[in-house]
């Protein structure tokens, strides 16, 4: 990444953060917890967000999101003119959703639709989408409610049937020619071995008709790593994670969805110009 992207991208960032829970910054939307009480689930990064969009998805062009969870996808997506279609199961969530996007966001606004994903076919059947971005569950890492559909509650055998057909359904909903992208993480089993849900991914794609085109690393939470490692590390020699895989699937031919995803962008601080930098 450029120093002209970070500097961009830290801009970007904090003007989305600034977003969050816009209602009571110091509250959760969902549960209405002070933050540090909340239920830990995590916030997603906008600044992967806006890379996400301009790289892959066209202008103007559909979004859908399978797995939709909180707002910052579908408000980012706003932001850069991009429509957005995120599904959810939790009513609750999708009104915290509109509640923010109707404070943050002008047209094209985000919609959300309650229900289950596997139901993709019949809940967004009127959806042409030029680019699926989503994070699914990490199975169980993280519960997300006490909903027998919530795939988060299932064992990993139920977790995985389900997602791969919420993985084929979204693909059937995506144009031809066009990119998807999840972001996933490994987790471990109850015997403490790693589950390999980024091939499980993959291969739910795979037979779903499309190629890992892409993978890029997201790194998170480096500096606190030590502490949080050092316990596990020492009873059971588990090494801490600290990234997750972005993962950027093809449907169709590479020429024509990078056409349709137009002119790269990239945004130069104020006095900088194109070009004005020599590689070191």
């Amino acid at each position: 990444m450029t120093a002209s992207e970070k500097t961009e991208n830290t801009r970007v960032s904090l003007t989305y953060a600034k977003g969050r829970n816009i209602n009571d910054p110091d509250l959760d939307p969902v549960s209405r917890k002070p933050l540090e009480q909340a239920s830990g689930t995590s916030i997603f990064d906008p600044v992967l967000c806006e890379l996400a969009y301009t790289w892959f998805c066209p202008k103007g062009g559909m979004v859908l999101d399978p797995f939709a969870g909180g707002s910052v996808r579908g408000i980012v997506a706003s932001k850069l003119g991009r429509r957005y279609l995120g599904v959810d199961l939790r009513a609750e969530q999708i009104e915290a959703n509109y509640v923010q996007a109707a404070r943050i966001c002008a047209e094209p606004l985000p919609e959300w639709r309650q229900g289950d994903s596997r139901e993709l076919d019949r809940i967004a059947e009127d959806v042409e989408a030029d680019f699926v971005f989503t994070c699914p569950p990490y199975a169980d890492l993280e519960v997300y409610s006490d909903d027998p559909a919530d795939i988060s509650t299932m064992d990993y055998p139920e977790f995985l049937a389900a997602y791969r057909t919420i993985v084929a359904r979204a693909c059937a909903l995506l144009r031809d020619d066009r990119f998807a992208m999840y972001v996933v993480g490994d987790v471990r089993g109850p015997d403490g071995t790693y589950r390999n849900l980024v091939s499980d991914t993959i291969a739910a794609f795979h037979d779903a008709g499309l190629r890992l085109y892409n993978e890029a690393i997201l790194v998170t939470s480096v500096g606190s790593l030590p502490i949080r490692a050092g316990k596990q590390f020492s009873t059971s020699r588990k090494l801490g994670k600290t990234h997750q895989n972005c993962l950027v699937f093809l449907k169709g031919d590479a020429k024509k969805a990078t056409l349709a995803c137009g002119e790269v962008e990239v945004a130069f601080p104020e006095g900088i110009e194109e070009g004005a930098v020599e590689p070191a």
